[in-house]
């Protein structure tokens, strides 16, 4: 099976011919695939994109990296987005972040070595009466005690 820096390119080849009939106005959708499939865009899916949609390399990175959606970069199996908004800080968000880093081993916008976890920090998750708020995938933690943080985060292993 080909292979460009680990991406399946008959995986591709299949998405963007048959999903999407090789449609250049696609590119975002295809590249939402892309990003769902390995949890970032690898370097080598936006240059096959590229050619296959026959768009210029430059307008699809300059798409890639414009959505914040996107992920240029590895990310972990479980994304974990801590919410350091204001109503979320006023009620111990910092002290919360502090256990997740000592927890992980990682600062913010960093992986663990295992590829396990991604930490980021979002400026709200839109459940401001409930804070501190954590959010592992698509699970939302509300009412964050440092004390509950380990106990979370072995749902994950």
């Amino acid at each position: 099976m080909e292979q460009a820096n680990d991406v399946d390119l008959m995986k591709l080849d299949t998405l963007i011919e048959e999903k999407f009939d090789n449609n250049p106005e696609a590119l975002v959708m295809v590249l939402q695939e892309v990003n769902a499939e390995y949890n970032y865009v690898p370097q080598g899916a936006l240059q096959y994109v590229a050619e296959k949609l026959d768009i210029p390399l430059s307008k699809v990175y300059s798409v890639a990296t414009f959505y914040k959606a996107f992920h240029l970069e590895p990310r972990g199996r479980h994304i974990i987005s801590q919410c350091v908004g204001t109503a979320c800080h006023v009620r111990g968000a910092m002290r919360i972040k502090g256990k997740l880093e000592k927890s992980l081993s990682i600062k913010e916008g960093e992986n663990t070595k295992d590829m396990k976890y991604t930490f980021e920090t979002v400026r709200c998750i839109g459940c401001c009466s409930l804070g501190p708020v954590i959010k592992i995938d698509d699970d939302v933690y509300s009412n964050v005690e440092q004390d509950q943080v380990d106990k979370i985060l072995e749902k994950y292993q």
